[in-house]
């Protein structure tokens, strides 16, 4: 019997299910891309593999050109954020109703990728002199990689719209910086300080991926928005599953922005790893952890604001002062005691930056809210990588790197003794520091517009606390030098490095309202 009369119905059906069902189904699968609105991540990215190749096939004498390339090439990202001033433009997005995407460049985006670019290209600049002074050490191809690929993951983060996106970004930008913390050969309290990011990292990770999980089982979705729509409306029985998800990966981001009780590696870290890379996981670090917590919050869990509106005032509460009584007990002829103190310092301004994202928890638009976040964090990342670049600067004539071998800094270097004296002023809030006061004063405006009175007692007390040892470190560097008066020499990088951040932090003191209008507008 042939087969003929039942092969042609067979292909004429499969014919129009290929017609009805396989068109759309393409049509939905394949996606343009917009390339301007991922320019700055990817030519980060690009820019780390051209210097992996390059290392290749460069002579030792001459690997020095690689931090140079490196430098132009986060200006290179940094300049194509640019373009994308013009409006909100967004790619790899579902062709249905409503309309949802993996990458947005928002305000919000652009924003934190200018932080974040800025920072790692002040990092890059200090790195250079670094190199220079422990090249056997320190491989120059392997340690530019690792800062541009943690730099490319670091900006991809705030434009993720959705939590698998988002979860890769994170993970791009604090695996190379694993690597970073014990770059250093033979050095073991740099391994110690790599072991112990490494593992509070993996468990921040590990709980983050958990709570992901279990927000996707609940509402069928990745996508923040979907999510943000689909969170309130879950079955009796997915419940407890969505709630459980939700705290697990509030709980995996409180580890990146090393909020207390998830700190305790941050002190060993920056010890142990080399001075720029302490400074770029202070700036940029924070910056990664702080956006993707403002993401999940605001845009994909704002149905439980009342969950984590008071976990995060708690959090900033218990942050903010353990971080600044931390940095009051450092004593000045504590070795690396100078580092400690801005690392304690770090995870006290990590209290502050969280006060306005738990303000949004009880406002009625929470994504203005965070707008005093990101004002504060910008300010902070100026001149916190402005005070480590004068701490580089002392760091090269004395190893130990104490609070006490900056006793008469303005008798042999008197404009970096200034400039220190400014920026630790901004830290503290006070004049001529004005960005810092003004910055603290949106973020204490913050919680008392949300109702958190006590919240804004508890940050005034900090005020208070941190003022002590600011001005106590300041007044340090105008005293007589005790003993061999020792001359810094700084050389070009690091002179660099520090005018930029001298002068972006008395322009912004100057024109405060370039930062603060962000506290009044909101980002979104």
């Amino acid at each position: 019997m042939s087969a003929q009369p039942f092969a042609q119905p067979l292909a004429e059906s499969a014919g129009s299910l290929a017609h009805s069902l396989g068109q759309p189904l393409a049509a939905s699968l394949v996606q343009s891309v917009d390339w301007l609105a991922v320019a700055p991540p990817l030519i980060a990215a690009v820019v780390a593999l051209g210097v992996l190749v390059a290392d290749l096939f460069l002579p030792e004498a001459r690997k020095a050109a690689l931090g140079w390339i490196s430098v132009a090439g986060l200006a290179a990202a940094a300049l194509m954020l640019l373009p994308l001033l013009d409006g909100d433009r967004a790619t790899f997005c579902l062709n249905g109703t409503p309309r949802a995407c993996s990458y947005t460049a928002d305000h919000f985006t652009l924003v934190i990728q200018f932080l974040v670019l800025g920072g790692a290209l002040l990092a890059a600049l200090l790195s250079i002199t670094t190199l220079d002074d422990d090249r056997r050490r320190v491989p120059p191809g392997e340690f530019w990689f690792l800062l541009l690929s943690a730099t490319a993951g670091a900006a991809l983060l705030p434009a993720s719209r959705d939590l698998a996106t988002l979860i890769v970004a994170l993970e791009v930008a604090s695996l190379p910086a694993f690597a970073l913390v014990g770059i250093r050969y033979g050095d073991r309290r740099s391994s110690e300080a790599a072991l112990k990011f490494f593992l509070s990292s993996v468990t921040a990770t590990a709980v983050s991926l958990m709570g992901v999980s279990f927000v996707y089982a609940s509402t069928g979705t990745l996508y923040l928005t979907q999510v943000a729509q689909r969170l309130p409306d879950t079955a009796g029985q997915l419940h407890i599953l969505a709630q459980a998800g939700v705290v697990l990966t509030l709980i995996g981001f409180a580890f990146k922005t090393a909020a207390v009780p998830f700190h305790f590696w941050v002190p060993d870290t920056y010890v142990g790893a080399p001075l720029p890379v302490a400074a770029y996981l202070s700036v940029v670090g924070k910056a990664v952890g702080f956006s993707g917590l403002i993401l999940v919050t605001v845009v994909a869990f704002p149905s439980y604001a009342d969950v984590w509106g008071p976990a995060l005032a708690v959090l900033a509460a218990l942050t903010m002062t353990v971080g600044n009584v931390g940095a009051l007990r450092q004593q000045a002829t504590r070795a690396h005691s100078a580092v400690r103190l801005l690392a304690w310092s770090s995870v006290g301004q990590a209290g502050y930056l969280l006060v306005p994202i738990a303000a949004a928890g009880y406002a009625e638009d929470g994504r203005k809210a965070i707008g005093s976040t990101v004002a504060y964090a910008l300010m902070y990342a100026v001149v916190n990588l402005g005070a480590f670049a004068v701490a580089a600067v002392v760091g090269r004539s004395r190893a130990r790197n104490r609070i006490s071998d900056y006793r008469g800094l303005y008798a042999t270097n008197p404009v970096t003794a200034l400039l220190l004296a400014f920026f630790l002023l901004c830290l503290a809030g006070l004049p001529p520091g004005i960005i810092g006061l003004f910055a603290k004063v949106t973020v204490f405006s913050a919680a008392v517009d949300a109702g958190l009175g006590w919240l804004a007692v508890v940050m005034a007390v900090n005020v208070v606390i941190a003022l002590f040892y600011y001005l106590q470190w300041t007044a340090l560097l105008f005293r007589a030098p005790e003993g061999e008066v020792v001359r810094h020499r700084v050389p070009a990088p690091l002179t660099a490095a520090i005018a930029l951040a001298g002068v972006a932090g008395v322009a912004l003191s100057g024109a405060p309202q370039l930062v603060l209008r962000f506290a009044a507008t909101g980002l979104f």
